[in-house]
C-alpha cells in the first residue's frame, strides 16, 4: 500500500532534507531497474522473461494478420501538422472514416513531433512506445499495491508487460496507437508521490489538459484530504488551457464554446464501443439517445464512485491496501461516467487486476480454516472479463444492437457491468473491515488516516489477521 500522510499530520514537523542534485537522481533513476533486475530470483525471472517474450512473439504474429489502422495515431498526427502548419485544427477530416480533432489544442500541441517522422516509423515506435508503458504502468500498479515483496516484482512486471497485450483494452489501444497508456502512467506516478511532495498534481493537471477526463483525480484528491495537490492539479490545467490560449486562440474558443459539445465529433453513443454507462443505457432503452435517464444514471453513479474512493483512503487504518482501492474505485468511476468510454480507455484493468491479485495473495496465506475464495474468484473473473472481447464477439451490424433482448445485451456492455462490481465489492470490503475492527462505519472530514510506511508494513505482514 501507498504510504500517503496527512499533510496536517505533526509528525511532519521538521522540514525535509534537501533533494539531491538532479544528475544523482537521474543516475538512480535509470540504475533502479538494473538494480532490481539484479536482485530478482535468477530462474523465476528467465521463466518469466521467456513466457513475455513468447506472448509478444505470438502477438506480432497476431497483429500482422489482423489489420492494425493505428487510425488515432494518425488523427494525432494530423492534429500536430494543423498546428505546425498554422491550419484549422478543428476542420481537419482524415482517414477513411473522416474523423475530426476531439481534444483540447494543448494536446494538439504536444502532437506536433509526430509530424517530424514519417508513418511507417510512428508505427513501430509508437507501439514499442506503449508496450513499454504497459511495463511502467504494470510498476506503478505494484507500486501503489504494495504489492508483491520488492524483489518479485521485476519478474511481476516483465510477466504482465508480455501477456497483458492481450487484455482487450491494452491489444486495442496498440492497435489504435492511442494515448491511454501515457495518460494512466501520468495519473498513477503522480497519485503514487508522497503528498509531502510540493509538486504533486502537476502529472494530473498534465492529464487533464490533454483529455478532460483525469480532471475527475483532482476532485478524488480533494475529497480524500490532499487539498494542495487538488489545487495544484486545477492551476495547471488551467496552464495548459493558457498555453493552448495563447499559441492558438482561434482553436481553444472554438473548442471551449462549441466542439467541446458537440458528442457527434467524438462517435455514436450506442455502439458498443462505447462502453460506458450512457452507451449500457443506449443498448438497454434501445434508443440511439439515451437522454435524462442515463445523465441520472451517471450522476448517481459519480457520487457513489467518489463516495466509496473516498471511504476506502479514510479507512486506511483498518483497511489494507486502502489507497489503492480508493485510486481504482476512482479510476473506474471515470471510466463509467464520461459519455464515451471507449474499449480502449478501460487500460486502468492492469492496477485493478494488480489488485485483486494482491488481495487473492494475501487470501491464500491465511489459515486453511478461514481462508475463502472470494478474491480468486474475484480476481479471475474480472481477467476473463478483460480478456474475452465480448462486446466484439456479441457485436451486431449497424442498429441492430438497439433490437436486442436485455439478456443479449449483457455482453455488449460487459465493462460497465465489471466497473459497477468493482465498486460494490469495494463498498463491502470496506464495510467488512470496519465492523470486523469495531470502527464507526463513517469518519468525519480531516480524520483520514492512511496509516503511514510502518503501519502499511505491519499490515503485510500479518494475512491472517485479514
Amino acid at each position: 500500500m501507498t504510504a500517503v500522510q496527512d499533510e496536517r499530520s505533526p509528525a511532519r514537523t521538521a522540514p525535509d532534507p534537501s533533494p539531491p542534485p538532479l544528475p544523482d537522481r537521474l543516475r538512480r533513476a535509470l540504475g533502479a531497474p538494473v538494480q532490481a533486475l539484479r536482485e530478482a530470483p535468477r530462474r523465476p525471472l528467465l521463466a518469466a522473461s521467456a513466457v513475455a517474450l513468447l506472448s509478444l512473439l505470438v502477438y506480432g504474429v497476431v497483429r500482422h494478420f489482423v489489420h492494425t489502422s493505428m487510425v488515432d495515431m494518425i488523427v494525432y498526427r494530423a492534429e500536430g501538422a494543423a498546428v505546425a502548419d498554422g491550419t484549422d485544427l478543428y476542420a481537419l477530416r482524415v482517414t477513411e472514416w473522416n474523423l475530426p480533432a476531439t481534444y483540447p489544442p494543448f494536446a494538439a500541441m504536444l502532437f506536433v513531433p509526430t509530424t517530424w517522422f514519417p508513418v511507417p516509423f510512428l508505427r513501430v515506435a509508437i507501439t514499442l512506445g506503449n508496450i513499454g508503458l504497459l511495463g511502467l504502468l504494470t510498476h506503478l500498479s505494484f507500486k501503489l499495491v504494495g504489492w508483491p515483496r520488492r524483489e518479485l516484482r521485476p519478474i511481476g512486471v516483465i510477466l504482465v508487460t508480455g501477456l497483458g497485450v492481450w487484455l482487450e483494452p491494452v491489444f486495442t489501444t496498440l492497435r489504435y496507437g492511442q494515448i491511454n497508456l501515457a495518460l494512466a502512467c501520468l495519473i498513477l506516478w503522480d497519485l503514487t508521490r508522497p503528498d509531502a511532495k510540493r509538486s504533486k498534481g502537476v502529472a494530473i493537471g498534465i492529464a487533464a489538459g490533454i483529455k478532460l477526463t483525469p480532471g475527475l483525480f483532482a476532485v478524488y484528491l480533494l475529497i480524500t484530504g490532499r487539498i494542495r495537490a487538488a489545487f495544484v492539479a486545477g492551476f495547471t490545467f488551467l496552464g495548459t488551457f493558457l498555453l493552448g490560449a495563447l499559441v492558438l486562440p482561434d482553436a481553444t474558443r472554438g473548442f471551449w464554446t462549441e466542439y467541446l459539445y458537440d458528442s457527434s465529433r467524438v462517435g455514436k453513443t450506442w455502439i458498443v464501443d462505447n462502453q460506458s454507462l450512457r452507451g449500457a443505457f443506449a443498448r438497454l432503452l434501445h434508443t440511439a439517445e439515451p437522454g435524462t435517464v442515463a445523465t441520472l444514471g451517471a450522476a448517481l453513479v459519480a457520487l457513489a464512485g467518489l463516495a466509496v474512493s473516498a471511504w476506502a483512503v479514510r479507512s486506511g487504518r483498518w483497511l489494507p491496501r486502502a489507497e489503492a482501492w480508493g485510486v481504482c474505485c476512482a479510476a473506474v468511476t471515470a471510466v463509467l461516467i464520461s459519455p464515451i468510454s471507449w474499449t480502449h480507455h478501460w487500460v486502468w484493468c492492469v492496477p485493478m487486476l494488480v489488485l485483486l491479485a494482491a488481495e487473492a495473495s494475501v487470501e491464500r496465506a491465511r489459515p486453511a480454516d478461514v481462508r475463502r475464495p472470494r478474491w480468486r474468484a474475484a480476481f479471475w473473473a474480472t481477467l476473463v472479463a478483460f480478456v474475452s472481447f465480448a462486446m466484439w464477439a456479441a457485436k451486431p451490424v449497424g442498429l441492430a444492437v438497439l433490437d436486442l433482448a436485455p439478456w443479449r445485451q449483457l455482453p455488449t456492455s460487459v465493462y460497465p457491468w465489471v466497473g459497477l462490481c468493482f465498486l460494490l465489492a469495494a463498498a463491502i470490503r470496506i464495510r467488512a473491515r470496519r465492523r470486523s475492527a469495531g470502527a464507526p462505519l463513517v469518519r468525519l472530514p480531516g480524520q483520514r488516516d492512511s496509516g503511514g510506511p510502518d503501519a502499511a508494513r505491519g499490515r503485510q505482514q500479518a494475512p491472517a489477521a485479514r
